[in-house]
């Protein structure tokens, strides 16, 4: 085999080999990671309410004897991953130990009965009406689709949910745990964000996790969630709490500030721009709270900008959107009118962002 530049030894092909190898395979790790769930092994530890050994934990799932194996096979690679932890316990009948496993901080998101359980999200993430496109993805760069997802299904994905109720439902869940998750953290770390509004409005609010959550927690606060009819119809409010169907670009109620939480990433320029025009038009002198991401190479960790590019694409894949950098939000946020920003990035790989007009 001929290659353009010379190697002085075998390990300067070996080593891109097995780079490449990791790239080829590293699907695996969240197969392994939907097994996982989808068997419930974070469940069963989280109840055994101790590390619990492979018998054990086969036992508690029910597994074919005849593949204690796999399951050992299955655990080591999720040990790798850091998502369980092994240890030695104590043999209390021959005094040997004996391995087993304990979860992790990561595994501990994915305890299905939790609060801010991870588990919905991770199953919308890893569906293979999730997946599927990006086997068409080559094919999309040289068709006219506006995305690798209306390639492989020739209809965008908020059609597909319209005419899929499992599907709908499914990603509805999903968005609902990451709402969960974000509003416990906005709550709390954020309360500055609210300070001196008496109105919000949360555009695609969905079941209105994050509006209930800002409502508890600011009890003279007036919310409104806005959603398609279809996502709030006959869903019910409260006294500081309403639910108002309807299309965000065509009318936002008007309100001391718009709430869009992971919302502006999924769509184009044009349409961003639409979007937050018509919550300048809401607010009046208020503004626009923002929860996404920012992409920031020279700032952030390699894993942090590593998945914030892992989103990007997964955007351009399905929902013909994007992430973006700070330079990128103030373009968008100049196009639609707005004066200034603030950035606080208190969310993880997210953050709060304040927009003024």
């Amino acid at each position: 085999m001929a290659f353009p530049n010379a190697v002085d030894s075998s390990q300067e092909l070996l080593d891109p080999q097995s780079h490449v190898w990791n790239l080829i395979y590293n699907y695996i790790s969240s197969m392994s990671l939907k097994s996982a769930i989808q068997l419930g092994i974070p469940d069963a530890i989280h109840k055994h309410n101790n590390p619990i050994t492979l018998s054990q934990l086969a036992d508690a799932l029910s597994i074919n004897k005849a593949k204690s194996h796999a399951l050992f096979r299955l655990m080591r690679i999720l040990v790798h991953f850091k998502i369980f932890d092994k240890v030695n316990i104590s043999n209390d009948e021959d005094e040997d130990e004996e391995e087993a496993y304990s979860l992790t901080r990561a595994s501990r998101l994915l305890v299905r009965d939790e609060p801010l359980s991870f588990t919905p999200l991770a199953l919308v993430a890893i569906d293979a009406i999730m997946v599927d496109p990006f086997h068409h993805m080559a094919e999309w760069f040289k068709d006219a689709s506006p995305t690798p997802f209306f390639t492989r299904n020739g209809i965008n994905m908020w059609e597909f949910g319209a005419n899929d109720e499992g599907w709908n439902k499914l990603f509805n869940e999903g968005m609902s745990s990451d709402s969960q998750f974000v509003s416990s953290i906005l709550v709390k770390e954020c309360k500055h964000v609210f300070e001196g509004l008496k109105s919000v409005v949360d555009v695609g609010g969905g079941n209105g996790v994050v509006a209930k959550a800002v409502a508890g927690a600011f009890p003279g606060l007036k919310c409104v969630v806005l959603d398609l009819p279809q996502v709030v119809a006959g869903l019910e409010g409260s006294e500081n709490l309403r639910f108002v169907g309807g299309d965000m670009f065509e009318f936002i109620p008007p309100a001391d500030a718009v709430i869009l939480k992971w919302i502006i990433h999924n769509w184009s320029e044009e349409d961003c721009v639409r979007i937050l025009k018509k919550c300048k038009e809401a607010i009046g002198g208020g503004k626009v709270i923002i929860v996404d991401m920012v992409v920031d190479y020279e700032k952030q960790e390699q894993n942090a900008i590593q998945t914030q590019l892992c989103f990007d694409v997964l955007m351009m894949t399905v929902m013909a959107g994007k992430e973006r950098t700070e330079k990128e939000w103030a373009d968008l946020f100049s196009s639609a009118g707005f004066q200034n920003y603030k950035i606080t990035p208190i969310l993880g790989l997210r953050s709060v962002i304040e927009v003024f007009p």
